[in-house]
C-alpha cells in the first residue's frame, strides 16, 4: 500500500492597506496582489481582517454621532455575497490558480458582518463564514454568526479554517476548530496600531503571540494576515492630535507559523506593504499531534466536553401546514432507533 503523500505549497499572509472605503479599488488592489502571489508560485492568499473595503477604526476614536458621518458610505461600500463584486475575485482565483481567503465587511440585507470567504483556484466558492462575536465597539456595526461559522472545510490541499482577530482570544471557539481535524488556519487581524502604547492587549506584542499559540495549540499551519493604515485612512480620520495618536499609521505585522510554533518567511517592515510567503509540509503536523493533540490522544473527554451547536440561526422561520392525502392531519410517530453504545467524545455536536 502507498504511503499517504501530504500536500506540499506556498502560502503568503497580505499586510497591506485596502483602497478604504472605495469597494472597486480594493477589490482592483485585491486582484493585483493575488496576481504578484501566483506569479511567485504561491497556491494559498490570505487577506486581512474586513480587508474589503477597510476596517472602521472610527468607531474607537470618538462617539457614535462622530462616527456617523462614514455609515453610509461603509454601508455602501460593503461587499454582497454573490454580487458582481463578489464574482470578480471568484475570476481571479480562476484566472491566476490561486486559493484565496478574503476578509470582508459583508453587506446581507440592512445589516454588516465581519466575514471571510475561502474560494479555490477554480473560481469556486468554498466557504463563507461570519465573526461570531464582535468586539468591544465593532458591536455598534456588525451582527453577529453563529455556530454553523466554525467550520473547517476539507479540500485537496488540505483541512482549512478561518477565524477573525480576537475569536483567536475565545478558548471554545477554537477547540471546536481544532476538533475537527484543521490543517492550514487564515487567521485575519486589522492593523495593530490602535491606542499604541496605552493598550497592550491590542498590540501586535500579544496578538501575534495568540497567532503562534493557536499553531502550537492545534498543531497546524497559521497564515496570518494583517492590514496597514495609510496616510490617506489616517488624514480621513484623525482630524486632531489627538485621534492621530490613538491610530497611527502602519501597524502591519502579518505572520506565518508552523504546527510546532516557529515562525516562517521574511516578516515585513510594519509600515511596509506587501507579502509574507512561507512553504508549507503538511506532513509536519504529524511530528506535531504526535506529542500533543488537543482533541485526540492528549484529551480527556471524561472529564471535559464542547457542546457545539452548528444549527443555522435565522430571523425568520416558515412554517406552513402540513400537505395530507384527504384534507385529515395524520400523526407521523417515529420509532427511534435502538441506543448505540456510548462512546465519549471530546467534542459533542
Amino acid at each position: 500500500m502507498p504511503a499517504t503523500v501530504h500536500p506540499k505549497l506556498r502560502v503568503a499572509a497580505v499586510q497591506a492597506a485596502p483602497e478604504f472605503l472605495d469597494l472597486d479599488g480594493t477589490i482592483d488592489k485585491t486582484i493585483d496582489l493575488m496576481a504578484q502571489a501566483a506569479s511567485q508560485g504561491v497556491k494559498l492568499i490570505a487577506f486581512p481582517e474586513t480587508w474589503v473595503p477597510g476596517y472602521p477604526w472610527w468607531i474607537w476614536l470618538d462617539s457614535p454621532a462622530w462616527g456617523m458621518q462614514f455609515v453610509q458610505r461603509y454601508h455602501d461600500n460593503a461587499l454582497v455575497v454573490g454580487s458582481a463584486e463578489f464574482d470578480r475575485i471568484r475570476d481571479a482565483a480562476r484566472k491566476h490558480k490561486i486559493w484565496v481567503s478574503l476578509g470582508y465587511s459583508e453587506k446581507a440585507a440592512g445589516s454588516l458582518y465581519i466575514a471571510q470567504a475561502l474560494f479555490d483556484d477554480q473560481g469556486n466558492t468554498v466557504q463563507t463564514r461570519r465573526k461570531l462575536k464582535p468586539t468591544h465597539v465593532e458591536r455598534t456595526v456588525f451582527g453577529e454568526g453563529d455556530g454553523s461559522d466554525l467550520a473547517v472545510v476539507e479540500t485537496p490541499i488540505g483541512n482549512i479554517g478561518s477565524l477573525s482577530c480576537w475569536e483567536h482570544l475565545q478558548p471554545l471557539s477554537k477547540y471546536a476548530m481544532y476538533a475537527q481535524n484543521e490543517q492550514i488556519h487564515c487567521g485575519a487581524w486589522p492593523s495593530f496600531s490602535l491606542y499604541r502604547g496605552a493598550a497592550y492587549a491590542l498590540g501586535p506584542e500579544l496578538n501575534n503571540a495568540a497567532s503562534q499559540v493557536y499553531a502550537a495549540e492545534g498543531q497546524c499551519f497559521v497564515v496570518a494576515p494583517c492590514a496597514t493604515v495609510s496616510q490617506a485612512m489616517s488624514e480621513l480620520m484623525c482630524t486632531d492630535p489627538g485621534k492621530q495618536q490613538m491610530l497611527r499609521v502602519g501597524g502591519g505585522y502579518a505572520r506565518i507559523y508552523a504546527p510546532d510554533g516557529s515562525p516562517l518567511g521574511t516578516p515585513l517592515a510594519e509600515d511596509e506593504e506587501g507579502l509574507v510567503i512561507a512553504d508549507i509540509d503538511l506532513g509536519m503536523i504529524a511530528l506535531a499531534k504526535a506529542a500533543a493533540d488537543p482533541s485526540g490522544h492528549y484529551s480527556r473527554p471524561d472529564v471535559t466536553q464542547l457542546l457545539l451547536n452548528k444549527t443555522r440561526r435565522e430571523p425568520v422561520v416558515l412554517q406552513r401546514a402540513p400537505e395530507v392525502e384527504g384534507g385529515a392531519f395524520e400523526a407521523i410517530v417515529a420509532t427511534p432507533e435502538p441506543a448505540a453504545a456510548t462512546r465519549q467524545q471530546p467534542l459533542a455536536a
